[in-house]
């Protein structure tokens, strides 16, 4: 008998198509049939199928089938841009700043189609530099989305990725960059309408320093949030992920 990623009466949608902005086919997972759309990131230079074949849609089954909450999960391009050693800075920050695009002008409007509701606000999730995508996400656009879990993350590219370079799309998609300038709108609705949670392990691989710059520079700037730490034994791991999101999830009020 093949192995079962999810409950088989779980409502399951297969979609994709070609994004204008990339310019490549991308594929989207739908799971459950009403409650708070969650858009959620693979981690490095992973698939849309990721989070199921590691049964974090299995752990979050039971607020799915309740209909609390409705996964979207979706591709990184980060195998054509971050983590491609080959491809030069300025063009990898250009290929972060058309994904960005991507999610925004496409994912977005395609989630609210499917919620029928033309003005819902999404959360955003994911691990490890999924995580990252999350709270870029989030933090860039919050009249988009309204909620972020962020778990064993980093949201400071310069360190492993810029060597050095800077241009407004390596600005305006690095989190602890443009954090301490935001003003206006996008920080009311930060400061009053959005509800954030950033944790993070502190065992093997973990970076919990990491999670805790964003939660300074979130606090400098006056914008509510949970920071969450857990234990010298909760490892940079799959078993931990299942267990956060969850607890988050359900933490944030979904």
């Amino acid at each position: 008998m093949p192995l079962q990623f999810v409950d088989p009466s779980l409502r399951r949608v297969l979609f994709g198509w070609r994004s204008p902005a990339l310019g490549m086919d991308m594929p989207i997972v739908e799971y459950g049939h009403a409650g708070k759309p969650i858009l959620l990131f693979p981690t490095a230079a992973a698939d849309y199928l990721e989070n199921e074949r590691f049964f974090l849609i299995k752990a979050m089954e039971p607020l799915l089938f309740a209909g609390r909450v409705r996964i979207f999960s979706i591709d990184s391009i980060n195998a054509h841009a971050w983590m491609d050693k080959q491809v030069p800075v300025p063009e990898a920050a250009r290929r972060q700043a058309l994904y960005v695009r991507y999610v925004e002008d496409e994912v977005v409007p395609h989630i609210r189609r499917m919620s029928r509701d033309p003005n819902v606000r999404v959360l955003t999730t994911g691990a490890s530099f999924g995580a990252y995508h999350a709270a870029n996400c989030m933090l860039r656009r919050p009249d988009l989305f309204d909620a972020l879990v962020a778990m064993s993350g980093f949201y400071d590219l310069a360190k492993s990725y810029f060597r050095g370079y800077s241009d407004d799309n390596c600005f305006y998609n690095n989190p602890l960059w443009y954090v301490p300038g935001l003003s206006g709108h996008f920080l009311h609705l930060l400061q009053h309408e959005s509800r954030i949670c950033i944790v993070s392990g502190q065992g093997a691989y973990e970076a919990p320093d990491a999670s805790r710059s964003l939660s300074d520079a979130l606090r400098a700037k006056g914008i509510p949030h949970q920071f969450d730490l857990w234990g010298h034994d909760v490892n940079h791991d799959w078993p931990w992920w299942r267990k956060m999101l969850p607890f988050c999830v359900e933490r944030l009020g979904y």
